[in-house]
């Protein structure tokens, strides 16, 4: 792995061949060319995670400017503490924030089957010196957000939360 994380894609198969012997190169493009999130980037014979990494990789992400507002899903007890200590990466190298309010609860739904979704104000903390990059049209990234520019929301289509309920048995919004 190079130092911006990128792997060649000919090596990467023959370590998979030693657990999955029928992988070829053409499964591992349809992984990222169909993946709802675009978690990965192929460029040059070579492919890389373009975020979630633990391990240190320099990716170089084009810094954004306009997003006022991001999102992030998480559980009752995480917001709790967050709201208090803001959000870190964790084991992770970044924060991961979403665009939408819809992404955030599908991310919440992943840990808990009632989110609590934080409103970010980017737009407060980019002028307060806190930068945000655009890994994909679904994920932001940040090195950490003070408690200060989050709050929690609740959802905004009630309506929306009652279907949601049928189908997950998810206590919606809030």
């Amino acid at each position: 792995m190079d130092e911006e994380g990128f792997v060649d894609i000919k090596q990467l198969l023959q370590k998979l061949k030693e657990k999955f012997p029928n992988i070829n190169e053409s499964i591992i493009r349809d992984i990222v060319e169909k993946s709802e999130r675009k978690r990965f980037e192929i460029r040059d014979g070579r492919i890389r995670a373009l975020y979630g990494h633990s391990i240190p990789v320099k990716i170089r992400l084009k810094e954004d400017r306009k997003v006022k507002t991001l999102y992030h899903g998480t559980t009752p007890q995480a917001a709790e503490k967050i709201l208090k200590t803001g959000i870190k990466p964790m084991r992770r190298r970044w924060v991961h924030l979403s665009p939408t309010i819809e992404i955030a609860r599908i991310i919440g739904l992943r840990r808990t089957p009632n989110p609590v979704i934080l409103e970010i104000d980017a737009e407060k903390a980019r002028r307060n010196g806190i930068k945000f990059y655009k890994a994909t049209n679904e994920v932001y990234l940040t090195s950490y957000i003070p408690p200060n520019y989050i709050k929690r929301i609740i959802a905004q289509n009630p309506q929306e939360d009652k279907k949601d309920d049928r189908k997950t048995g998810a206590l919606a919004g809030i």
